[in-house]
C-alpha cells in the first residue's frame, strides 16, 4: 500500500508543529506554505532582493528534517540565526541559503526541492504563491473600537493592538504556485491549521485557485485549531468563533473533521455544531506538550491524526 498522500496548508510555528507531526506517519507529505510575512529576517530579504519571504518555509523545511544526527543537524543549522551588530544581525542561516539558492537556479520551487533533498526532508515544500503577498486587515482597534481600521503587513497585523475582524490579500488575485495546486488535488488528505487564524491559517484560503483546489478536491479535509487565543489577533475568539471566522472568509469550504485538545473545549454543544456547520465531525483529545501548553506535541498530534484517519497512515 502506497503512504497516504497528506497535504498541510499554514505557515509559521502551527504549520511546523503539524509538519513534524506527519512525517511520524506513514505519509507523503506536502507542506504549502504561506508568503505573506513582511517582518523581521524575511522582510529584508523580500524587501533587499524582491524574492518570496524565505521564513516560514525554512521553518517548514527544518520540521520535515528527519531524527537522525544529519536531520537534527541541519535543523540546527537552518534556524541559526546570526548574532552581533553587522549587517547579517537577526538573519536566519536556512533564510540566506534559501534566497542564495533562488537567486542560482531562478525558479522558488527548483529551490526549495534542492534544498529539501540537501537537508534529507522527509516530503516536499512548496510556497502558496509564485508572488510575495500582502496582508490588509479591517480591525477594531483599542483606542477605537467603534470604527474599522485597516492595517496593513503580516507583522503589523499580527501584532496589533484590537480585534481582527477579516483579512484579504494584497495582490487580491495572486496566482497560485501550481504545483500547490496539483498537490491538494492529488492528496488523500489536506490539514489546515492551527497557526495564527487571520495571517497564517485565512491567507492560504485567499489565492483564488488554491482555494478552488481545496473546495473541489477529493481529499478529505482536518481542521486543527489552535491551543490558545493570540493576543492582538484572536483575542476573545471562541474555538467556534474560530470556524465562525473560517465560515465567513470560505462559506463554500467543506470539512471532514475538526481536531481541538481538550483543553480548548468550552463549551462542546456549541463546538459541535459550528463543526457540523462545515459537515465535520468533531475529535478531541490531549494534542499539547505538557510542558509548553501552547505548542502542539508532535507525537500526541501525529496519534490524534492516525485516528481520525485510520488504516494506512499508522
Amino acid at each position: 500500500m502506497s503512504p497516504v498522500r497528506v497535504v498541510a496548508l499554514g505557515g509559521g510555528h502551527g504549520l511546523a508543529a503539524t509538519l513534524s507531526a506527519l512525517r511520524l506517519l506513514e505519509t507523503r507529505i506536502t507542506g504549502i506554505v504561506t508568503v505573506a510575512d513582511n517582518g523581521g529576517s524575511s522582510g529584508r530579504l523580500r524587501e533587499e532582493l524582491g524574492i518570496l519571504p524565505p521564513g516560514d518555509l525554512r521553518m517548514a523545511l527544518s520540521a520535515l528534517c528527519g531524527d537522525d544526527e544529519w536531520g537534527r543537524r541541519w535543523a540546527d543549522v537552518l534556524q541559526h540565526r546570526f548574532e552581533g551588530d553587522g549587517a547579517l544581525h537577526g538573519h536566519a542561516v536556512g533564510n540566506l541559503l534559501i534566497a542564495g539558492i533562488w537567486e542560482i537556479l531562478g525558479d522558488p520551487v527548483d529551490g526549495l526541492d534542492l534544498v529539501g533533498q540537501l537537508l534529507g526532508a522527509r516530503g516536499r515544500v512548496l510556497p502558496m504563491s509564485a508572488v510575495p503577498l500582502d496582508i490588509e486587515a479591517d480591525v477594531h482597534l483599542d483606542d477605537s473600537p467603534d470604527q474599522l481600521t485597516v492595517v496593513r503587513g503580516q507583522a503589523e497585523v499580527a501584532t496589533v493592538e484590537g480585534q481582527v475582524v477579516s483579512v484579504r490579500l494584497d495582490p487580491h488575485d495572486p496566482p497560485a504556485c501550481p504545483q500547490a495546486v496539483q498537490a491538494v488535488q492529488d492528496a488523500d488528505w489536506v490539514v489546515v491549521g492551527p497557526g495564527s487564524w487571520f495571517t497564517s491559517v485565512m491567507p492560504t484560503l485567499l489565492v483564488p485557485q488554491l482555494r478552488r483546489a481545496l473546495v473541489e478536491t477529493s481529499a478529505r479535509r482536518i481542521l486543527v485549531l489552535n491551543l490558545q487565543e493570540q493576543p492582538g489577533e484572536t483575542e476573545g475568539l471562541s474555538p467556534a468563533d474560530h470556524l465562525e471566522v473560517l465560515a465567513a472568509h470560505a462559506p463554500e469550504l467543506r470539512l471532514d473533521a475538526v481536531l481541538v485538545d481538550d483543553s480548548m473545549m468550552g463549551d462542546e454543544q456549541v463546538l459541535r455544531s459550528a463543526a457540523a456547520r462545515f459537515g465535520a465531525s468533531l475529535h478531541t483529545g490531549p494534542v499539547a506538550r505538557d510542558e509548553a501548553r501552547d505548542q502542539h506535541d508532535p507525537a500526541r498530534l501525529a496519534t490524534a491524526f492516525a485516528s481520525v484517519v485510520g488504516p494506512g497512515i499508522e
